[in-house]
Parts: structure tokens; C-alpha cells; sequence
């Protein structure tokens, strides 16, 4: 079972296997029990190679805004997905899984290998995951502190990776108003939220804008990996 504790030295062991960890100096910082930082993770070419794969995902699957339950408030980002399950939220049945794109109806892209190489890298989770949550930010985007709990394998950890501009990330404990820390996250970082952070609160409070050309006209894009049915 997921632990939520990674070790260096095994990613290394994982990194001489073939996988992409792309740079042996990206340090891995426990930021708490669980949650786990990894910096510049990615180097340049490798993250432009994965907006690159983003961009096409986007042409079979395009961006569209997810809205609140109930109230039908769009939120603040735009979002797409890859996998074969897609995270989808309307006003009136709310936060789900779908196999396909709310607006078109056709299946989702598949999630690209390279991102697929850092879960298995990096998750420390026998099984795949099952959906890519693509969100896109622009300058005036945010997320409100939330959990991910839409799973049914909450054993499973997210792991999330930055492209493009930095924001600041805050992230709390297990309830809404637990003490919350802040953390810049910049292009080609990943977080991995696992065992005692599986369910941590956590959102983005600001985006940085013009401190990453890796996007045309800048903005964030946010991966976010997720297992969402019990194998």
C-alpha cells in the first residue's frame, strides 16, 4: 500500500530504469507527512515536448468551463482531460467521472506516455491512472482550497505537474480551516499528495503571470493524475 513516503534513492533506481525523471538533481523536499515536492522535475525540452502533446489532446478534446453544482457558477479555469475517465462538473449533477467530453461527446485522448513514465515513477502505486485532469490558468485564475475526494480509491496518491507560469500554491490539513502554508510552484515541478496528505485542503491562490514563456501567450497549465475506481 502507498506509504506517502518517497524516497530518493529509489526514484534514482526508477530514473536508470528509463524513466523520466530528465534531471538527477531535482530535489525531492517533504513538504508534510505525505506531500511531497519535487523540483524542476522536468527539464525545458521535456516540458515543451509535454505542452506540445497538451496542445494536440486539446484539439480532439477542447477546453471548456466547469461549472458549480447547484449554483451553475463557471469556475475560473478552463479544462480538458486524458484517460479514459475525465472529471466533469455542472450545475445539475455536479463534480463526476465521464468517459467522454461533456460537449462533444467524444472519449477523451489517451494520457500521454511521458506522463504516464512520471506516475509510475513517482506514485508508488502498483495499478495506472485512470484520468488526466487538464486545468488551464490565466492571469486571473483561481482554485479555492477543495479536496479531491470524487475517487473511489482514495489509496492511490494525486500527483500534479506544473507547466508555464509559477503561482502560488496553499495548502492546509485535513479540515478548511487547518493553518495553511503557501509555496511558489514553478514550470516542470510536481507534487505528489499521498497516505496522510491524500486528502489535504489545497488550492492556487495567484498566478504569476509573464514568469514562464513555455506557453504561447502565458498562463499555468496544471496536471493532475488521478486513480478513480478500486482495481
Amino acid at each position: 500500500m502507498y506509504s506517502g513516503v518517497i524516497r530518493r534513492d529509489a526514484v534514482q533506481k526508477r530514473a536508470h530504469r528509463g524513466l523520466p525523471e530528465l534531471l538527477e538533481a531535482a530535489a525531492a523536499k517533504c513538504l508534510a507527512p505525505g506531500l511531497t515536492l519535487f523540483q524542476r522535475y522536468l527539464d525545458d525540452a521535456a516540458q515543451q515536448a509535454l505542452a506540445g502533446e497538451i496542445a494536440e489532446a486539446v484539439l480532439q478534446a477542447p477546453w471548456f468551463l466547469p461549472r458549480m453544482p447547484r449554483s451553475g457558477k463557471a469556475f475560473s479555469v478552463k479544462m480538458t482531460n486524458c484517460g479514459c475517465l475525465g472529471w466533469v462538473s455542472d450545475r445539475d449533477r455536479g463534480y463526476r467521472y465521464q468517459a467522454t467530453h461533456p460537449f462533444t461527446g467524444n472519449a477523451w485522448r489517451a494520457i500521454p506516455l511521458a506522463v504516464l513514465n512520471i506516475w509510475r515513477a513517482l506514485a508508488f502505486y502498483p495499478h495506472p491512472p485512470e484520468a488526466c485532469l487538464v486545468n488551464f490558468y490565466d492571469s486571473k485564475s483561481r482554485m479555492g482550497l477543495h479536496q479531491d475526494r470524487d475517487e473511489a480509491d482514495l489509496a492511490a496518491p494525486v500527483v500534479s505537474i506544473s507547466l508555464g507560469d509559477s503561482c502560488c500554491f496553499r495548502y492546509g490539513g485535513l479540515r478548511r480551516g487547518d493553518p495553511a502554508k503557501k509555496l511558489e510552484l514553478r514550470s516542470g515541478d510536481i507534487v505528489v499528495m499521498g497516505g496522510a496528505a491524500r486528502l489535504m485542503f489545497h488550492g492556487v491562490d495567484k498566478i504569476f503571470a509573464g514568469t514562464s514563456s513555455l506557453l504561447p501567450g502565458g498562463g499555468r497549465i496544471n496536471l493532475t493524475l488521478r486513480r478513480v475506481t478500486r482495481p
